[in-house]
């Protein structure tokens, strides 16, 4: 292999969750933010949500008439 050419590799890189769950990787980034993990994805929570803050979904089913 080249020398020179890879990225660092950050054996303990922090990952941080925007639900404030904080783990240990391995990455070639000392510290990554991520939006979902395991704690809080639907999949693994059981839990299924829609999040429409802005009534997005409503307003697109009375631009098609889906409704």
């Amino acid at each position: 292999m080249k020398d020179g050419i890879h990225p660092k590799y950050y054996s303990e890189a922090k990952v941080i969750c925007s639900c404030g769950e904080v783990f240990i990787t391995g990455s070639t980034k000392a510290e990554l933010k991520v939006e979902l993990c395991n704690k809080c994805h639907p999949f693994y929570t059981g839990e299924q949500r829609i999040v429409d803050t802005e009534g997005r979904v409503d307003r697109m089913k009375r631009r098609y008439s889906l409704t």
